[in-house]
C-alpha cells in the first residue's frame, strides 16, 4: 500500500533532479536567512551557487546538536516567528534544550510523511490507532497523531503511562494499531498477562514502534505477545520528528523519504563516507523544511544503507534499523560495546525475560560490566545448578560476541524498572 505512489515510486533520475533543485533552494534560503550558516559557508569559501550537483553536498559543513544549543532558542530559524505555527523542543536534560519550529507548510508535509509511514505499516482509514507516546514538547505523539488523522484513521490520544488503563482502552475501544516505543509495548504485553486478558480479546493487528533501537528478537517477542505485525519507523526532532523513514510490510529495511531528505552514512571518527552497506553515522540534510532547515545534521544514530530494491516497489533508498547511537556506545577495556549487541544475545536464551540493564563500574583501574537480566520464574525458582548453567552459557556467548568478559546476574521478574517511554538500558557508574 502507498500513500503517495507517484512520489514513493519516483524514477531514480527524476528523484535526483528533484533533490538537487530542492537542495539548491534550501541552501539559498539558509544563506539568506540564517546567520549561522552564512558565517559557516563564508568561512569555508562556499556559496550556494557552488553546489551544482548532489556530489557537492560533501563540501558543505556539518551541523551538530551543539550548534543547535549554542543558537538556542530561535537562532537557526529561517523564517520570522509570525510564520511559525508550532514549536517543539527536547527535554534539555543533557544541556540546553534544542528548539525546532514548523510553518503551516511544514505541518502539512510532516502529516503526509507520517501518513506514508503508517500506510506502509498497514494502517488504513478503517483502523483505530492508539497513540501511547507522551504528548507535550516532544515530536513523537503529535507527529503520529496528525499523520494518522491524515490517513483518515480514528485516533485515540492515550498518551503514555497508566498502563492498565491503556490496556482497558485498547480492549474497549477496539484498537487495531498501537504506536509507542518497543520497550513500552513489552510493558503493555506484560501488563496484559497480569490482568488476565487474553490477546484474543483485543482487536490489535499492527504495531508501529520507534524512538529507540530494538532488535529483531525483540520484534518477535512483541509480535508473539501482542499478536500483531510490528514495524519500525525512524525520525528525530531536529529534522522533522517521526516520518523520516519507515518499514513497509516486507520489513526489509526502512524506506527513506528521499524527496524530502538527503542522507549520508559517514565514519563517526573520520567523517568520511563509508562504503555502501557498511555501518556508520547517519547524516541528514532537509530539502523541504521551511522554518528549521538542517544542513548535514549529524544524528549520532548508527545504521547502514541497504543495497538492492524492495519487493514493495518503492524506489527510495532503504536504511537498516538503527543499531545504537555513537553517544550510547560504551568503551570497556578499549572495546566498543553497544546495548543492542547485548540485547540480541540475551534473546537467544529461552527463560530470560526481555528486560535487562547493563551496569558499568570501575574497580581500581579496571572497568567491570554486569548484565542484569530478568529470568522466568521457572528458571529463577529452580535449583541453583540450572541458574548457574544459564549464567555460564550467557557469559560465554557474550564473551564470544564482545571480546571481553562480562558478569551476568539473573534477577526476579519485575526487579528492573519499567519505562513508559524510552527504556534506560545502561547505568554507567564510572561517571558518578
Amino acid at each position: 500500500m502507498y500513500w503517495e505512489p507517484e512520489k514513493e515510486c519516483l524514477d531514480r533520475e527524476d528523484l535526483e533532479q528533484l533533490q538537487l533543485e530542492r537542495l539548491q533552494s534550501t541552501l539559498n534560503r539558509v544563506y539568506e536567512h540564517v546567520p549561522f550558516y552564512r558565517k559557516k559557508f563564508d568561512a569555508m569559501g562556499i556559496s550556494p551557487e557552488d553546489v551544482g550537483s548532489l556530489a557537492d553536498l560533501a563540501r558543505l559543513p556539518f551541523t551538530t546538536k551543539a550548534d543547535l544549543r549554542e543558537n538556542y532558542p530561535y537562532g537557526l530559524f529561517a523564517v520570522p516567528m509570525r510564520e511559525v505555527v508550532r514549536i517543539h523542543a527536547s527535554s534539555g536534560t543533557t544541556g540546553a534544550a534544542t528548539v525546532v519550529g514548523y510553518t503551516r507548510n511544514d505541518i502539512r508535509t510532516w502529516s503526509n510523511l507520517v501518513a506514508r509511514v503508517l500506510t506502509a505499516g498497514g494502517v488504513t482509514k478503517d483502523d483505530v490507532v492508539q497513540i501511547a507516546f507522551g504528548y507535550g514538547l516532544f515530536t513523537g505523539a503529535f507527529g503520529l497523531h496528525y499523520g494518522a488523522e491524515r490517513v483518515g484513521a480514528s485516533v485515540i490520544p492515550a498518551s503514555s503511562g497508566n498502563t492498565a488503563r491503556q490496556i482497558q482502552i485498547m480492549k474497549d475501544f477496539k484498537t487495531t494499531a498501537i504506536v509507542s516505543t518497543p520497550s513500552y509495548a513489552l510493558l503493555m504485553a506484560d501488563t496484559l498477562r497480569e490482568m488476565g486478558i487474553p490477546v484474543s480479546a483485543l482487536s490489535l493487528r499492527y504495531g508501529l514502534f520507534g524512538a529507540e533501537p530494538w532488535s529483531d528478537a525483540m520484534r518477535k517477542e512483541i509480535e508473539g505477545k501482542l499478536g500483531i505485525v510490528a514495524t519500525d519507523n525512524y525520525g528525530l526532532s531536529e529534522v522533522l520528528g517521526p516520518g523520516v523513514s519507515g518499514e513497509c510490510l516486507e520489513r526489509q529495511g526502512l524506506h527513506i523519504h528521499e524527496d524530502h531528505f538527503l542522507v549520508e552514512v559517514v565514519d563517526p571518527e573520520t567523517l568520511r563516507p563509508v562504503a555502501p552497506g557498511e555501518a556508520g553515522e547517519l547524516v541528514i540534510t532537509t530539502l523541504t523544511k521551511e522554518a528549521f532547515p538542517m544542513i548535514r545534521y549529524r544524528t549520532r544514530d548508527l545504521t547502514r544503507l541497504l543495497p538492492g530494491t524492495c519487493r514493495c516497489g518503492r524506489t527510495g533508498l532503504r536504511m537498516g534499523r538503527v543499531s545504537g547511537r555513537t553517544d550510547d556506545m560504551l568503551i570497556i577495556k578499549g572495546v566498543n560495546v553497544f546495548p543492542s549487541q547485548i540485547e540480541h544475545i540475551l534473546f537467544e536464551f529461552e527463560g530470560t525475560e526481555p528486560h535487562y540493564q547493563i551496569v558499568v563500574d570501575r574497580k581500581g583501574a579496571m572497568d567491570e560490566v554486569t548484565v542484569m537480566v530478568e529470568a522466568a520464574e521457572s528458571i529463577f525458582f529452580d535449583q541453583m545448578r540450572r541458574q548457574k548453567e544459564m549464567v555460564e552459557k550467557i557469559q560465554k556467548r557474550l564473551a564470544q560476541e564482545l571480546g571481553i568478559a562480562v558478569d551476568v546476574r539473573l534477577v526476579e521478574r519485575k526487579t528492573l524498572g519499567r519505562s513508559e517511554g524510552k527504556a534506560k538500558r545502561v547505568v554507567d557508574r564510572r561517571k558518578l
